[in-house]
């Protein structure tokens, strides 16, 4: 935009008989715009339109209201009744312009930096390398607000059990809690409703209870409501994972617990340089402290005991002592199962990892159960790693081959009892062509089994004889022995003039 002096300037220069070209070098102001000054007589231009459309925003509330917030009939109102002509497009952005029918963003109440006032809770999924295979993980995290102090772990799922297993971990490592603890409107302790309206699950509001507080779910669309809860996580992401490897899920949970309640917790935070072992110290005074002894949360379940002496328990098999084809009660822990009968407790065990799974556990301290079920679950992890093996073709086959049968351990199962009924040359030239064919038929590897057997004139392997048994003295004198006669076998099924018989035709 021209300035108003050099506007007058320009106008003055033109007056005084000097040329616009001229003008526009000495100037440096382009000639088509020192043609509209001149014209404008170098005054400013009004810029307002005459025909600017202007509606008291007190009208438009009245009308809003009366209206019920239908646009269309306001438009019509003001076209009709107060003699208003304006666009629908003009209408509708004023009515913006103004807020109408948005709704007040109604905020909870504000969390203060105060010791003792409240904890937040959440859940972030992540997606993790353990050993060499990639595995979804969900992360749990508490976080006392005004300390800094974190507690986090990781599980495979997450319900309402682990939810109590994991709070009871977490307060009772650190002995204390806040009084309310701020969660958002998806998690597990909420039934329905949102926000200040959020009703939450009666079994974990008494569960909070016995640790001296209270659910809270934050209004929605106030995730920041929680925001130190969200930067743990990302500092899980570029803090902890980074630069770290993990064996298992207990390796990850054992180097979270290190990071979270060592690491992190004697490190200085942020620009305050607060160091949240020390805040914590001084806010201890204004938490709940936990009694000496709080019971773990556990699970109630029903289970027969078989003909062995087991009862499976999360695709395990535990040994109960003493009965058998009777029903028990199983109460599971957060980290150990134990097995009652009558209000009597029978036997305790540690629980299982998750990845473990088809096996069958029994008392150190005893004796093996004399008897052992045969058609028990069994996996194919030794029948599968025999065959890998064999050679390299034969890897690559069960590569391709498990990622297209539906049921793998059968196909596992039947592949290995192939390969015990032929050669290893055979079996591995059969596999070989089964994969340029992409068959994953044990049935026809067989056939094509056979087919190779009599294309290459196939000699089947001497039998071997292991020498310790050569030296025996019956195998000595039964080496001398005549040959069996089995041609009486070869015409079974004809008759005397060499025909079939009536069966087989």
């Amino acid at each position: 935009m021209i300035e108003p002096e050099k506007r007058k300037a320009i106008f003055y220069l033109y007056s005084q008989g000097m040329a616009i070209k001229q003008i526009a070098r000495s100037l440096q102001v382009d000639k088509k715009t020192v043609h509209t000054i001149i014209l404008q007589k170098g005054e400013l231009p009004n810029t307002q339109r005459a025909d600017t459309i202007v509606i008291a925003p007190e009208l438009l509330n009245r009308l809003y209201g009366e209206c019920d917030g239908y646009v269309q009939r306001i438009h019509e109102k003001l076209t009709e009744e107060h003699h208003l002509k304006i666009g629908y497009s003009t209408l509708t952005e004023k009515i913006r312009e103004l807020e109408l029918g948005k709704p007040v963003n109604q905020r909870c109440e504000e969390g203060k930096e105060l010791p003792g006032a409240e904890m937040q809770h959440d859940t972030s999924g992540y997606k993790l390398r353990l050993g060499i295979k990639p595995v979804k993980l969900i992360g749990s995290l508490i976080y006392f607000r005004y300390s800094k102090v974190r507690y986090l772990k990781f599980y495979r799922y997450f319900n309402r059990f682990i939810m109590k297993c994991f709070f009871h971990e977490a307060l009772v490592h650190w002995g204390y809690s806040a009084p309310v603890c701020i969660i958002d409107n998806t998690n597990l302790a909420r039934l329905s409703g949102t926000g200040s309206n959020a009703v939450i699950v009666p079994e974990m509001l008494e569960f909070a209870k016995s640790y001296g507080f209270e659910f809270v779910c934050h209004e929605k669309g106030h995730a920041n409501r929680k925001a130190g809860n969200e930067r743990g996580f990302f500092t899980t992401t570029t803090n902890f994972f980074p630069g770290r490897e993990f064996n298992d899920l207990q390796d990850l949970n054992r180097q979270a617990l290190y990071w979270a309640t060592v690491k992190s917790f004697n490190r200085p935070v942020g620009k305050s340089g607060l160091i949240p072992a020390q805040a914590f110290e001084y806010e201890q005074a204004y938490l709940k402290k936990l009694p000496p002894i709080v019971s773990p949360p556990y699970l109630e379940h029903q289970r027969g005991i078989d003909q062995y002496g087991y009862i499976s328990f999360d695709g395990n098999f535990y040994w109960v002592p003493g009965l058998k084809r009777h029903e028990v009660k199983v109460l599971q822990y957060p980290d150990r199962i134990r097995i009652y009968h009558q209000r009597e407790m029978l036997i305790e065990y540690p629980l299982a990892s998750f990845e473990v799974k088809n096996q069958k556990f029994f008392p150190p301290d005893r004796p093996h159960p004399r008897h052992e079920p045969k058609d028990r679950k069994n996996p194919t992890d030794n029948e599968e790693k025999i065959l890998r093996g064999f050679s390299g073709s034969l890897d690559a086959y069960l590569n391709f081959a498990l990622k297209a049968v539906k049921q793998k351990h059968n196909f596992i199962r039947q592949l290995y009892r192939l390969s015990q009924k032929m050669s290893a040359g055979l079996f591995e030239k059969a596999v070989a062509r089964a994969l340029s064919y992409r068959i994953t038929d044990p049935d026809t590897i067989y056939r094509i089994a056979v087919l190779q057997m009599k294309e290459d004139n196939y000699q089947a392997p001497r039998a071997y004889i292991d020498a310790e048994f050569i030296n025996r003295p019956a195998f000595q004198e039964g080496r001398f022995t005549d040959d069996v006669d089995l041609s009486i076998y070869t015409h079974i099924g004809e008759d005397e003039n060499g025909s079939g018989t009536d069966e087989d035709a």
